[in-house]
């Protein structure tokens, strides 16, 4: 399971022209999800996301994390993120998640970490044609696979 990580200073969705998530201060992430993920990853991957320290503390070091900061987490599925780009000019999915597992997974994440860091938690819609819009802050970016 991938998780890729932008700190940002705000961040949101939309489908169809309308809104559907928003936040302020946070993470945005980008969530892939690969054939042999289990829902322990998707729990592992909630708890690092927000325990990951990314924020700047009282000396401009990055040792503050989400939960510190109270920030705002933005989860937003993304089957791209598995692609196998090592080869030719047309990236592969054989390494995606069928649409039924990934859907349950993303829900396994979210659940996670709304129990983790309730009210602050928003997503995307799984299998949506979403334009997603932010303010990178920094701009800090991880990737993290668990």
């Amino acid at each position: 399971m991938i998780g890729l990580l932008q700190r940002v200073r705000e961040a949101s969705v939309a489908v169809d022209g309308e809104r559907i998530a928003r936040i302020d201060a946070g993470l945005l992430v980008l969530v892939g999800i690969k054939r042999e993920d289990t829902a322990a990853q998707a729990a592992r991957l909630a708890q690092r996301l927000l325990d990951y320290r990314v924020f700047a503390d009282a000396h401009g070091r990055m040792n503050r994390s989400l939960h510190d900061i109270d920030g705002g987490l933005l989860l937003v599925p993304q089957f791209t993120l598995c692609a196998d780009t090592r080869r030719g000019l047309r990236p592969g999915f054989e390494a995606a998640a069928p649409p039924e597992q990934a859907v349950a997974l993303f829900e396994s994440v979210h659940a996670e970490a709304e129990t983790l860091h309730p009210g602050r938690v928003a997503v995307g819609r799984f299998g949506a044609d979403m334009q997603v819009a932010l303010l990178n802050d920094g701009p800090v970016t991880f990737w993290l696979e668990v």
